[in-house]
């Protein structure tokens, strides 16, 4: 099967977007000279406020406005915060002490990390103002809750984590540039994103301006109400998010050379298609592109994205996450194990857990993925053989320890939390899965390093505590392995349920196809957002049967987002080719805990 159309910067556009969106430095600065001009004459206090998420360039934003600004006064958020020192010992107890990956949800807030006496100081020299000020840097809607202008300074998490890689970036409050990546992202995870995306939900309706801090030397900017416009119609349509690709100790080449990557990848392990907490959008202002965080349209409209039961039971986050997992040519991946509810509600803060499932879109004869524990073989046995892995006296015995089942194109492994897993080589997996991706407990890694030449962490006593004994090579073969259901069909179509487990929160649904398959998301009120993916055929067209959005194409592997909102659509083949079948794996949130 051909990827070779596979998109990798899909966009939406925007409806009468033309000429609504600023691109450069001297164009973006116009508008904002016009906008604090409007509010000197409305006799409003001439404060332009710019937020910015963490791993912004601050300084790139100065410099591009400074000559413009030359006679305005200018505050660095920085001047007002907590000292290094203070602000670490605020968070550590986040952190996780010297687990290089955990630690727990924070439950502070942005202003915890300014004195209050610095903000009240400048707050009054505020009210004496006569000139514009700009106050710059996160933390600024702390200063200047009023400010007469908000500018929110944007960008998704995956150029973050890039940025971190490169030690460009510290962070929130504290200069750690040169801090291991691992552990500025553990930091960025449980702290600064956690409360940065609450100053955005509780902001994102005031913003004046959103300023696109993606690419260097290359800013955008659009209205807010614009950029809430647009958000707005993303939510009656089928769309795509941006997709990224990082390479793993594991990485096969599949998708490098299907999807046509960059050649600098190594390899291409992992395939990010659908995780908005990662991912982003970009929107189509005419000719300008806006890249904003896919997860701003989940925190600016929930309801219409998700559903109103999915956003009862989990609020503003997207539960369901479709990733790649590529291991042609590569290797296995870790002996895992993720984390029970009640664990990781105690140990990290999280309301719930990494339920999964594997379905195999490509593999080599002889491809397995493990799954559960041999019939015959004991726990303590085998902690004791991971234990002495661990301590590089042996290699674990995975075959005397760990169950394996043939993996083969288009077979689906239900993967419940609890349950020993992973897959092997040679095969590329479609991972769908809840969101709360990175707890997964490591019980051996085949005794490699990672791509930095360190060990990648191990962590026996959390998978100790969360593994389930009882799920054995036939439980696996009886309730986790291809639990194929027809649900219906008719002309040119076939329904099957592959995945369901009463543990999980996530059905899927395969459609195969010639002719036109009928879908409904059951609508804002009663329904769920759909995540599919095109596991079959060249290319595909979502439609809506009463012309509520313009048809959609979609290509082999690519996922899309059909949010709940929209209601009855339907998928056909691209142009049939004599009866040739194509098919979708779809996700969505059962109705019932």
């Amino acid at each position: 099967m051909s990827g070779a159309f596979y998109d990798k910067f899909p966009s939406i556009t925007v409806p009468e977007g033309a000429g609504k969106a600023s691109r450069g430095w001297e164009s973006i600065a116009s508008r904002l000279k016009a906008a604090i001009n409007d509010a000197l004459a409305r006799r409003l206090t001439p404060v332009i406020a710019i937020e910015c998420y963490p791993g912004v360039f601050e300084d790139e934003i100065r410099a591009g406005l400074r000559d413009a600004f030359a006679l305005a006064a200018w505050v660095d958020t920085r001047i007002a915060m907590h000292s290094q020192e203070t602000i670490d010992l605020m968070v550590a107890s986040d952190l996780g002490g010297d687990d290089p990956v955990f630690g727990q949800m924070t439950r502070r807030s942005l202003g915890d990390f300014f004195r209050p006496e610095s903000v009240a100081s400048i707050r009054a020299d505020i009210a004496q103002l006569k000139t514009p000020l700009v106050i710059m840097g996160q933390g600024a809607t702390v200063i200047a809750p009023n400010a007469a202008i908000l500018m929110y300074a944007d960008m998704a998490r995956w150029v973050v984590q890039g940025r971190q890689r490169r030690n460009e970036v510290s962070n929130l409050g504290v200069e750690n540039k040169g801090l291991k990546a691992s552990l500025k992202y553990r930091r960025a995870y449980f702290v600064d994103w956690r409360i940065c995306d609450r100053v955005k939900q509780e902001t994102m309706s005031r913003w004046d301006f959103v300023l696109d801090t993606c690419e260097p030397g290359d800013p955008k900017m659009v209205d807010g109400e614009e950029f809430r416009r647009a958000l707005a119609h993303c939510v009656t349509r089928p769309f795509r998010v941006v997709p990224f690709f990082d390479p793993g100790p594991w990485g096969g080449h599949w998708m490098k050379d299907k999807f046509e990557l960059d050649g600098v990848l190594p390899n291409s392990a992992w395939g990010f298609d659908c995780v908005p907490e990662e991912n982003s959008l970009r929107l189509r202002f005419g000719d300008t592109e806006i890249e904003v965080p896919a997860l701003d349209l989940v925190l600016a409209q929930p309801r219409a994205l998700l559903g109103e039961p999915v956003y009862g039971r989990f609020g503003a986050e997207f539960p369901i996450r479709f990733d790649l997992l590529d291991t042609m040519g590569g290797g296995n991946l870790s002996f895992q194990v993720h984390p029970l509810a009640d664990y990781i509600y105690s140990r990290f803060g999280m309301r719930y857990t990494q339920d999964e499932s594997y379905y195999v879109l490509d593999a080599y004869p002889g491809a397995v993925v493990y799954l559960g524990r041999k019939v015959d073989a004991e726990f303590s046995e085998m902690m004791a053989d991971l234990e002495a892995a661990q301590r590089g006296e042996k290699p674990f015995d995975d075959e005397r320890f760990a169950a394996r089942f043939p993996a083969r194109k288009h077979d689906h492994f239900l993967i419940p939390s609890g349950t020993l897993h992973c897959s092997g080589a040679g095969s590329v997996v479609l991972e769908i899965s809840a969101t709360p991706y990175i707890f997964t407990f490591k019980l051996w890694d085949w005794g490699r390093m990672g791509l930095d030449g360190l060990p990648r962490p191990i962590h026996l006593e959390h998978g100790k505590a969360n593994i389930r004994w009882e799920r054995d090579e036939a439980y696996a073969a009886a309730r986790l392995v291809n639990q194929v259901r027809e649900v219906a069909k008719g002309d040119g179509w076939l329904e099957e349920r592959t995945g369901l487990h009463e543990a999980e929160f996530i059905e899927t649904r395969r459609h195969w196809f010639t002719k036109t398959a009928p879908h409904d998301t059951g609508g804002k009120r009663d329904g769920s957002v759909n995540v599919l993916n095109l596991v079959e055929g060249e290319a595909a067209v979502v439609e809506s049967p009463d012309d509520a959005f313009a048809p959609f194409e979609v290509h082999y592997a690519e996922t899309f987002i059909v949010p709940a909102s929209v209601g009855r659509y339907s998928v056909r083949p691209l142009k049939p080719k004599g009866g040739c079948k194509s098919a979708t794996l779809k996700a969505f949130v059962r109705s019932r805990p």
